[in-house]
């Protein structure tokens, strides 16, 4: 049989998908049939790398049964990036190999990828059969694909479907209806290592195999293994499929992992088969594990993701363990029972082995050389009528009754970790979120449209330049005053560490750079990485520099105070309610003793019925024990001292600032230093929760209450607010980015290690520290 196989992705930025239709390929082939493989080919050059975000192909010779079809450029999708021919010369290649080609069957791969795929399915003149390989859950997408570009018609072309799992095959039922063979993907037995595995090495062997990308679960098991490691476990992680470039992004802690970067299929194997475990902690998107399958035939057995895709190739328990996605204190906590438990790794491996042959090439053809033949022997329909129905999709070429698209259950496991958030409150949140963001721009530019455009750009032109650039200036050197004082907090937290003013300052710009470019407070987490980085032991040392952010917390909630007084004072508010100021005043003086006292408050006693109960008090103590841990500066007066008198005076130079900017505009005569202390009180206390970079759009909303109850208009008071933000975003940039380039970061890398900042403590290692405690 002559069988032209169409795949739309890059042969030679191979995947999942490629990496399965090449191996059917082969497997065909070597049962006697007549294979062609039409697939985009990228040539090693810059104009490739240009098209894929920098990334290079890989060098891969041409083999004998490829037709290439050209280019292809990366373009995200799914979580992933999808390397997809898009150009008219893939499209007349396509058309001009089926038509001239003499195959008997066409056999198209993922005919939801465009346009290769669109066109062969849509201008095939044989037997057409198609594989359908991913799962999404995406209803935006679906609805796109299904109802508007109308892939429900193209797919009644198809004279049989095929999906790779059930997760492939819920996602075409629910989006475009239709009938599915399920066919797995293969796996090739022959090449898979046949010998005993290694012996168990003092050190555990964990392996990663795929791309660095978020959607397959990389930060994920870095946190886990960097918890492993800390809970006394001596593991080594190898990652490969990506290059140390790729990875370092994710990498806060370099011990104990290895980087084999992109690896050929004999490296592969190799690697598979002297792990003690693979790990796939992939987030969602999976439609089927092939390295999954790949580990068992090398009998290793893994622990994964419990999603939908890995469901029905892993079985839990048996050949592997399946865990909550995205929850990198249960991976690393099932990582640590099995690196305690060689007995049961070796069960699981003799399982796995076992278990491999459900996927074995041979088999998997000789289901998908059936199809072929069911396809082929198809009968054409009786009357014209129903030829033209046919042929134009709008009737299934299969020649049973259209079966519609339809409403199915998740097929998503509901885990105890992720059952704490339904996902009717996680739109919730995001919606919350968007809207708050939404309403706050919305704001802003119904006050443009009262206050007059015109009127409000003469404010700001008529700002005196002088004045600016000295409050600028101010700005720069709070900054620098401020990361003198955490300088000192950093010292007496981490008395055995090498702590430098040069870095503590760079990590300070950095993070003012972070918070004021995104919508959360990211700059905090990011120059703590700095820091603990700088250091040389990120592991040990990033909790406890998160921890001394307490203290400076501290020591603004103290500034507020003052500048809180300050403005209740000159602004009269308070006037003939002194006792309400005494209570506004010592407020925080009692959240600073509640601090203080908290642990001793929730010391461990009988276990409570109530298990939540208990949860809740455990964590509130262990994050009042890190709070008061970061309070150690204060234990040395004298360093204690200079940090409150370095905080303070960089609050003190922003005060300054603040008001420098009325004097620029010529408000100084309406609102003076006590003007400045409340606009500095208020955009502060604003930006607690910024839902916009920066808070924008808030942070004028709050200059404009403030100054007009100091008798300023709101058409000058909005102008204040642009100008006042103007500058802290100069600040932010001028002294952060030559600080980002210095610390040989992208803003982007930075971005990431932020966000998976937060350090993960298994239980072994909590009950250590308690008991050393």
């Amino acid at each position: 049989m002559r069988v032209g196989l169409v795949s739309p992705y890059s042969y030679t930025y191979p995947g999942g998908v490629g990496r399965h239709v090449e191996s059917l390929a082969e497997e065909l082939t070597g049962q006697g049939h007549d294979v062609r493989l039409l697939a985009p080919f990228d040539p090693d050059d810059r104009l490739a790398r240009v098209s894929h975000r920098g990334t290079s192909p890989e060098r891969r010779p041409l083999p004998d049964y490829l037709i290439p079809l050209g280019r292809t450029f990366g373009l995200s999708s799914n979580g992933a990036v999808a390397n997809l021919a898009l150009t008219p010369h893939a499209v007349s290649a396509v058309n001009r190999e089926l038509r001239n080609g003499g195959y008997d069957v066409v056999h198209v791969h993922e005919p939801n990828s465009p346009v290769v795929s669109w066109v062969a399915t849509e201008s095939s003149p044989v037997p057409t059969v198609g594989t359908f390989h991913a799962y999404s859950t995406s209803a935006i997408m679906g609805n796109i694909v299904a109802n508007g570009l109308g892939a429900r018609r193209l797919y009644n072309k198809l004279d049989q479907r095929i999906a790779v799992s059930e997760a492939a095959r819920w996602t075409a039922e629910r989006w475009y209806g239709g009938r599915y063979k399920l066919i797995p993907n293969g796996v090739d037995l022959g090449a898979a290592p046949t010998g005993p595995k290694p012996a168990p090495d003092s050190a555990l062997r964990l392996l990663f195999v795929g791309r660095a990308e978020e959607r397959k679960g990389l930060p994920v098991l870095l946190r886990s293994f960097e918890a492993l490691r800390a809970a006394g476990i001596e593991a080594r992680l190898i990652v490969a499929g990506a290059t140390e470039e790729e990875v370092s992004p994710f990498l806060m802690d370099p011990e104990g992992v290895e980087v084999a970067g992109r690896v050929d299929d004999d490296q592969k194997w190799k690697l598979l088969h002297e792990a003690d475990l693979l790990v796939a902690p992939s987030l969602g998107g999976e439609s089927f594990g092939m390295v999954l399958t790949e580990a068992f035939a090398a009998g290793t057995p893994a622990v994964a993701s419990g999603i939908a895709g890995y469901r029905d190739v892993l079985r839990d328990g048996v050949d592997g363990v399946l865990v909550p996605p995205g929850d990198p204190k249960a991976l690393g906590e099932t990582l640590h029972d099995l690196a305690l438990d060689p007995r049961r790794r070796e069960r699981m491996s003799d399982a796995a082995r076992r278990g491999a042959s459900r996927f074995a090439w041979p088999r998997v053809a000789r289901e998908v050389v059936a199809t072929y033949e069911e396809a082929v022997e198809r009968p054409e329909p009786a009357t014209r009528k129903d030829r033209i129905a046919v042929a134009t999709g709008f009737r299934p070429r299969d020649g049973a009754a259209a079966a519609p698209p339809q409403r199915l259950p998740s097929i998503e496991p509901a885990f105890d970790a992720n059952a704490r958030r339904s996902p009717a409150m996680r739109i919730a949140r995001k919606a919350a979120v968007v809207g708050f963001a939404a309403g706050a721009l919305g704001l802003t530019w119904y006050a443009l449209q009262r206050l007059g455009m015109d009127s409000i750009v003469k404010a700001l032109v008529a700002a005196t330049p002088v004045w600016v650039l000295l409050a600028f200036a101010l700005m720069c050197v709070s900054m620098l005053v401020r990361s003198e004082a955490w300088y000192a907090v950093l010292k007496a937290a981490l008395p055995g560490s090498r702590v430098r003013r040069r870095d503590t300052a760079r990590a300070t710009m950095i993070g003012v750079l972070m918070s004021a470019t995104l919508p959360a407070r990211l700059g905090e987490p990011s120059r703590a990485f700095i820091v603990a980085r700088r250091t040389g032991r990120v592991r040990e040392n990033l909790p406890v520099v998160l921890g001394t952010l307490v203290s400076q917390t501290i020591l603004n909630i103290v500034a507020l105070v003052i500048l809180g007084t300050i403005m209740f004072a000159t602004v009269g508010l308070f006037r003939g309610r002194e006792d309400s100021l005494i209570i506004a005043t010592l407020a925080p003086v009692l959240v600073l003793a509640l601090v203080i006292l908290m642990p001793m408050l929730l010391r461990r006693g009988k276990p409570s019925r109530f298990v939540r109960v208990q949860q809740a008090i455990a964590l509130v103590r262990g994050a009042m024990v890190q709070v008061r841990s970061g309070l150690a500066v204060f234990k040395n007066p004298k360093a204690g001292a200079w940090a409150t008198v370095t905080q303070l005076t960089a609050w003190g130079l922003q005060w300054l600032s603040c008001y420098v900017l009325l004097v620029a505009l010529g408000l100084d005569d309406k609102a003076g230093l006590g003007a400045a202390a409340a606009v500095l009180f208020a955009v502060n206390v604003t930006a607690v929760l910024p839902a916009t970079p920066s808070n924008l759009g808030v942070f004028q909303a709050a200059c404009v209450a403030v100054l007009h109850a100091y008798g300023v208009g709101h058409t000058e008071a909005f102008a204040y607010g642009v100008i006042l933000q103007a500058v802290e975003i100069a600040t932010a940039l001028t002294m952060g980015m030559p600080a980002l380039l210095n610390e040989g970061m992208s803003w982007k890398d930075l971005r990431l290690r932020a966000l998976h900042a937060a350090p993960v403590e298994l239980a072994a290692a909590a009950r250590r520290r308690e008991s050393e405690a």
